[in-house]
């Protein structure tokens, strides 16, 4: 999408990599705001200022350990995060939580408790299976975390939804 709103301008760049574009030069205002219009009608959002860029790419790391990754990382996240982006951990975490208002710790968990969440639903992976794969010290320690996030046990989270999917068959 990004690449079709670059051509359509006639911006060259150089490479477009997890949503960042390398430019081949400096875009002028008009180019600039053209871009940042075009984007926006497909959804999407020009980020300019280094801080708001780095933020993104703290986001899609975590997004991908958690989501994407069939093995999350043996070492601290905060030792990952540092290690893929190449700054300092507390550099990084201070810029998140101001720009965020939330730490990276907070994000993790969020994220950790979503891919709980595809987990059960799936029902491919019993819930001590679950705490295992995304390291958790125990099944008591995430279900107290996803308790904490969504209000309810995973167990009954679980049958919520297997109660949704029995009365949409029965229709």
């Amino acid at each position: 999408m990004v690449e079709e709103e670059l051509k359509k301008l006639g911006l060259p760049y150089m490479g477009i990599d997890l949503g960042v574009v390398e430019m081949s030069q400096d875009l002028s205002a008009q180019q600039h705001d053209q871009l940042k219009e075009n984007l926006a009608k497909s959804g999407l959002e020009l980020l300019d200022d280094k801080r708001s860029i780095l933020i993104e790419k703290i986001k899609n790391v975590i997004t991908e350990m958690v989501h994407y990754s069939d093995e999350l990382p043996k070492v601290n996240y905060s030792e990952y995060i540092s290690e893929k982006l190449g700054y300092d951990y507390t550099y990084l975490s201070n810029i998140f939580s101001e720009v965020k208002g939330i730490t990276i710790q907070q994000f993790i968990i969020v994220n950790k408790i979503e891919r709980v969440k595809e987990l059960l639903l799936y029902d491919e992976l019993n819930l001590t299976e679950i705490s295992y794969k995304l390291h958790y010290s125990s099944v008591a320690h995430l279900s107290n975390q996803f308790k904490k996030v969504t209000g309810l046990s995973p167990t009954f989270y679980k049958q919520l939804k297997e109660k949704r999917t029995g009365n949409l068959e029965n229709m």
